[in-house]
């Protein structure tokens, strides 16, 4: 091939999501797996997102309603915000790589706590900017370390709270505190895509900064909490200034009529939402009682998932379960090579994600 291609695209490390597990079944050969990797909701989607989507069938012929009317109003009056300070997306990651297009040079520096959700990483990468590494300190993001690193190149600071991987919180007071130190010429990217998990009432709420008159975009998601993770419905909130200039580098009919139909009588079922907290705070404690009486380390966490130290190496863990018909993420490529991260379950996903534990440790002693 004789395409010019920039160096900086060739830099990429092409995202690697979770194994399906159609892919695990056809491989092993195995049936009735169960998967644990993607932090997806055990209990599906709303069950008024799927009747809202089934009526929606009928207009598949017709292109979406641009740019997500009933949609927009209703995430509007759900978050108290007006419509002309909203993006919807085909995920969230959407927004982030809008955000990219819009702001970003080549040159340009975008601050990276490390590890995090490492789509950060990759739309710097896209727009030839520059990723600062910020390590986690204790596994929480590290706010003093960041503001050091800010330079007069900085644009986008991302902030990933709770933190995927390791489902740690970023208090309100000390986000404040950091806004307020930094230049006002910086975007502060603040993506919430567990926020509905979190049980500390000190976490941070981006929502609230952004009456505070500063460059600061929330980011949220149907795709956990809310069980649409195959829709790809996510959304910014943010100034109506830059949402009207990520208007103009967003595709038309970027998020497609059913998953709006399906996002938006998502958003109306208020008791599909709590009985989807209520099962993942109840399996968190589940699980983390069983690792206590193995004595297997592990990291409380702020959201549906959390990371286990098995003292072993993760790749042989990760194998090994796969042979169980169990699917879980080995973070050896977050730079925890001898820890596994899962995500609640339903209560005998979880049970069944124990007693293969219990076999693989046993093999691998």
């Amino acid at each position: 091939m004789k395409l010019t291609i920039p160096e900086y695209t060739l830099s990429i490390a092409p995202y690697v999501p979770g194994k399906p597990l159609e892919a695990l079944e056809r491989e092993y050969g195995i049936s009735d797996s169960i998967k644990l990797a993607s932090n997806e909701n055990p209990l599906g989607p709303s069950p008024k997102a799927v009747a809202a989507m089934q009526a929606a069938i009928g207009n598949l012929h017709r292109y979406p309603e641009e740019p997500g009317y009933v949609l927009l109003h209703r995430l509007a009056g759900h978050l108290g915000v007006e419509p002309d300070k909203i993006i919807i997306g085909n995920g969230s990651d959407e927004i982030i790589g809008l955000l990219s297009r819009a702001l970003l040079q080549p040159g340009d520096e975008v601050i990276v706590p490390t590890p995090s959700f490492l789509m950060y990483t990759i739309v710097a990468q896209t727009a030839g900017a520059i990723p600062v590494a910020v390590p986690l300190k204790e596994m929480a993001l590290n706010l003093d370390a960041i503001l050091a690193q800010v330079t007069a190149k900085t644009r986008i600071i991302f902030i990933c709270n709770p933190n995927n991987p390791t489902g740690q919180i970023v208090t309100q007071a000390a986000f404040d505190a950091f806004l307020e130190a930094l230049p006002e010429t910086i975007l502060v990217v603040v993506d919430e895509a567990y926020i509905e998990f979190v049980r500390n009432k000190d976490c941070l709420n981006g929502l609230s900064s952004l009456e505070a008159d500063r460059p600061v975009v929330v980011l949220r998601t149907f795709s956990k909490a809310y069980g649409l993770a195959g829709l790809r419905v996510g959304y910014g909130v943010m100034p109506a200034e830059l949402a009207s200039v990520l208007n103009r580098v967003r595709m038309p009919f970027n998020v497609n009529s059913m998953a709006q139909a399906g996002a938006a009588a998502a958003l109306d079922d208020v008791d599909f939402l709590e009985k989807t907290i209520t099962l993942v705070h109840t399996e968190l404690d589940f699980l983390y009682k069983a690792l206590d009486e193995r004595g297997i380390r592990y990291v409380p966490s702020q959201t549906n998932f959390f990371l286990i130290d098995l003292a072993r190496d993760a790749g042989n863990v990760y194998e090994n379960m796969l042979r169980q018909g169990v699917i879980v993420r080995p973070m050896t490529g977050y730079g925890y090579p001898r820890t596994i991260r899962i995500n609640v379950g339903l209560p005998k996903e979880n049970q069944r994600f124990i007693s293969a534990l219990d076999v693989v440790l046993r093999l691998s002693e």
